[in-house]
């Protein structure tokens, strides 16, 4: 049975692994067929540390959605993350050979290729090439120069840079577990496409994703991504602090957290305390909430701090800048009791928490719209946008044929109804993260 309206999207974090198939409804919504996933034991920080386990745990999670769903997969929208990412911005021309000639699609195209030759540091590569605005001519702030004439195009871009080897190893994961790379997009956009709303994107927001081993971060004005970075620091090392501090280990230390913790030490008094089994033959441990939010509140500052200095680096406090939706936190680590209170208290800026239900059909799994599947559903919606442009392109495609094969119609006037669709259809150009995939895809093909 051809299930070509489906796709999935697959997060491999550094806390745990989420295959996710769907597709779309009558509505516009995203139905979920299948939610799989597995402890992930062979990524640190976002790296692939450990090529076998990390393949064992996503044919865990896949396995899981397809024996949920009924159904059998291909291939994945994958996301990366990681302590090696870093952005940039870049600005770059083109000289068009004909300025008597509208500019098209193909112009933005070419100049974003040239941009991707650009070189980076030994072993980096440019991920993603994200166009700001454009200039035409000199006339400056043009967010949409296609139809415009003129002869010199120039763009500011934002460029996403990541370790070739870190990438192609997830690739060499997801391939040796039996899929294919339906596409490969950054997890902070991912995220962001999950939870935050077009109205906040334009008056200035920033993306917060506190996962497992990273927290991502994405700063959105105007509609339009202004800046992305990776702080190698998330949930674990709470996790590990804990651990330390109260001498227990790991799985205490997580049930800690999650069922007990707070960011914020004034929360709790004095006389409340847990008491912890000690390890065979030993006394119980009592630990005081006090002691343990402490712990945790030092922590979360520190990621906060770093987080807030990447704000800072954009330049928020400049009147064009300004993030009007101040900051939206999503991820498994925005669960943590009081973190709201405490981003706002360190920020000064307006803080919500970001599920991603408002995609989901209703009477979805409640569960799903936990923060921390966020990437997951927004690298779901990414397969989806692109099964939809496949389905589009598709359909142009037979109706060019569909002209061509006319027995009545001239030759010359089949060409002019064969153009007139390609400019009706201009639209339909390959997102940003597909033409890197494209390319991506064919390097790993060759590298076997």
């Amino acid at each position: 049975m051809e299930h070509n309206d489906i796709s999935v999207g697959l997060d491999i974090g550094t806390t745990k692994i989420v295959a996710m198939i769907g597709r779309k409804n009558e509505h516009g919504k995203i139905e979920m067929l299948g939610m799989g996933k597995a402890k992930s034991l062979g990524v640190h920080r976002g790296v692939v540390n450990n090529i076998t386990q990390t393949i064992q745990s996503i044919q865990q999670a896949v396995d899981e959605a397809v024996a949920v769903s009924g159904i059998n997969i291909n291939d994945a929208v994958v996301g990366i993350a990681g302590q090696h990412i870093r952005s940039i911005q870049h600005s770059d021309y083109i000289s068009r050979a004909n300025s008597e000639e509208v500019i098209s699609a193909d112009d933005i195209t070419l100049l974003e290729r040239q941009v991707y030759k650009l070189v980076m540091l030994p072993g980096e590569e440019i991920i993603h090439v994200l166009p700001q605005d454009f200039k035409v001519d000199g006339q400056a702030e043009i967010t949409e120069p296609i139809g415009m004439y003129g002869g010199r195009l120039e763009a500011n871009f934002h460029l996403v840079v990541g370790q070739v080897s870190s990438i192609r190893n997830i690739g060499r994961c997801v391939k040796s577990a039996g899929l294919g790379l339906a596409g490969i997009t950054l997890e902070p956009l991912a995220s962001a496409e999950a939870v935050l709303s077009e109205e906040e994107k334009e008056a200035g927001v920033v993306l917060i994703d506190i996962g497992g081993g990273t927290t991502d971060l994405a700063i959105f004005k105007n509609g339009i991504i202004r800046h992305t970075a990776v702080v190698p620091f998330g949930g674990n090392v709470i996790t590990e602090d804990i651990k330390e501090g109260c001498s227990i280990i790991e799985k205490q230390a997580e049930l800690l957290k999650t069922k007990f913790g707070s960011a914020w030490p004034g929360e709790n008094k004095d006389n409340e305390i847990v008491s912890i089994p000690g390890l065979r033959g030993r006394d119980p441990k009592e630990i005081t909430l006090k002691n343990l939010s402490k712990i945790i509140h030092a922590r979360v500052v520190e990621i906060i701090e770093q987080v807030f200095s990447e704000i800072k680096g954009y330049g928020y406090d400049e009147p064009k800048k300004k993030l009007i939706a101040g900051i939206v936190l999503t991820g498994g680590g925005s669960q943590l009791k009081h973190i709201k209170q405490l981003v706002e208290y360190i920020t000064g800026m307006d803080t919500r928490i970001g599920y991603p239900n408002e995609h989901l059909a209703s009477g979805s799994d409640e569960s799903l719209s936990s923060p921390q599947y966020a990437t997951a559903v927004g690298l779901l919606m990414n397969g989806l946008r692109d099964v939809e442009v496949r389905q589009e392109r598709e359909k142009v495609a037979q109706r060019i044929n569909a002209i061509r094969a006319e027995e009545q119609l001239a030759d010359e006037k089949k060409e002019e109804k064969v153009e007139e669709i390609i400019r009706e259809k201009k639209v339909i150009r390959k997102p940003f993260f597909e033409k890197w995939s494209d390319k991506f895809r064919d390097f790993l093909d060759n590298a076997e």
